[in-house]
Order: structure tokens, then sequence, then C-alpha cells
């Protein structure tokens, strides 16, 4: 896989301007599995940030060395530079993308929160062990392209790396305890089919989140949702998410 550079697609003028939203891509995946809805943001007026995280889309090997928390400092850093500028800043991603945003709402004024498909659990069971299978198996088939939709290719790494399903476990575990301090109001996208994260991970999130949530059904789209038969929806019911979210006075 070529090197992918972050990506930021600033907003043209309109009355939505005013609004910010940073999407993070999952894990071992690239902002390619969610560069459609940036750009449909970008087109409604919205400033959309799409940071790169650490160790991704450059090689599978790099994501050996990558602590999670290098993930979530480059997702911050991309929402603190919004918030600067903007006046609501969103959070929003798919899969891990989806559990940077809500750990990053539980520790920054975030306007609102939208995930698809958010990973709060793994569906493989052997990913509870991966802190110890790590020193014996360095990776394992790829987890990508969960994609109903024929011909989609979201651009993930060839081989999951086990050291790095170690770090996403610990993400994960940091985020749920979490959870009761996301106030902002939380739109979740659920696939009726997800081969990588179980639903689990949604009722852990109607459990414990702390502020108003709406799940919204994908009937016929896999994990990488952003990319499947559903994404038209995903894309319409963030913006109109957002735009609820303007502040009252850009609103007339």
């Amino acid at each position: 896989m070529t090197s992918i550079q972050p990506a930021r697609t600033p907003a043209a003028g309109s009355r939505n301007g005013a609004i910010g939203i940073v999407l993070g891509h999952g894990f071992t995946g690239s902002p390619h599995s969610i560069q459609g809805w940036a750009d449909y943001l970008t087109e409604q007026g919205f400033t959309v940030a799409v940071p790169l995280l650490p160790g991704h889309g450059t090689r599978w090997q790099d994501l050996v060395r990558t602590p999670w928390q290098q993930w979530y400092d480059a997702y911050e850093r991309a929402w603190d530079e919004l918030a600067r500028e903007r006046s609501a800043v969103f959070a929003a991603g798919l899969s891990m993308g989806g559990t940077l945003a809500l750990r990053l709402a539980a520790r920054r004024p975030v306007a609102g929160v939208a995930v698809v498909n958010p990973a709060l659990s793994i569906a493989d069971p052997a990913a509870r062990y991966a802190g110890l299978l790590k020193y014996a198996v360095r990776s394992v088939k790829a987890i990508g392209n969960d994609i109903k939709r024929p011909g989609m290719d979201e651009q993930a790494y060839p081989r999951t790396p086990v050291a790095a399903v170690h770090q996403l476990r610990r993400l994960i575990a940091d985020t749920a305890a979490a959870l009761p301090a996301v106030t902002a109001p939380t739109l979740v996208f659920r696939s009726a089919v997800d081969h990588v994260v179980p639903a689990s991970s949604v009722e852990l999130i109607r459990r414990r989140i702390g502020g108003q949530l709406e799940v919204v059904p994908l009937p016929d789209s896999y994990h990488v949702a952003t990319l499947d038969n559903d994404a038209e929806t995903i894309f319409a019911r963030t913006a109109g998410f957002l735009a609820a979210g303007r502040p009252a006075d850009d609103r007339a």
C-alpha cells in the first residue's frame, strides 16, 4: 500500500461553516474507508478533518510498534485544531475510529458523536489472548473488507498484527470505562450483519453511555458500512445531525 497522508477538507462558505467534524478510520484501515463520508459532509459546507492514525497507511509491520495512545493523540489533536477555529465540533468515526470518538467525547466538550459500528468489543474470541499470543504469533489474517456491496475495497492491511490487537483491546477497555462521562448527543449506526464487531458493542454503549443515544439500523451493510449499501443513509443522517447542532446564532 502506498503511503496515505492525513487529509483536511475545509468547508466552503455556508451557514454550516461554523461546524467542524473529525472522522476517524478503522483498525488496520485507512482514510479511504471514510473518504466518501468526508466528501459528502464537505459538500454540505461542514469543515471535515480526516487524520491518518499512526501505524496505518504504510505497512502492517509499522502497526506492531504503535501503542494505542498514539492513535488517540492523533485523533484528539485533529479535534483540538478544529475547536480553535469552529464554534461547534463533532467527533465521529468508523469502527475503531468510533471508539476514539467516544473516548474523546468523555474528555472534550464535543457538540455530538456520530459513529458507525463502533468497536467496544471484538468478534474473534482469540483476541482476548492477544497479549500472550503476540510473543508467538506476529500476525493473523486480515480483518478488512467486511463489505456486502461487490467491488468495494477499504484498502486495509493484508495482515493483522497481534500486538496491535492487544493495543486495541486496551483502548476498548479504557473507552468502555469512560462511557458514563459521554453526555453529548450520540448517533450510532449499526449494521444488521457485522463479522468484525459483535452486537455486544452497541449493547454496552446502551447500558453505560451518559447522554442521549439514537441507534440507526443499517439493514443492507456489513462492518465497513461507509463503503456499503447503506452509505447514503449514514451520510445524510450525519449531515442532519450536525446541522441540528449548529449554534443558534447561525440557524437563521
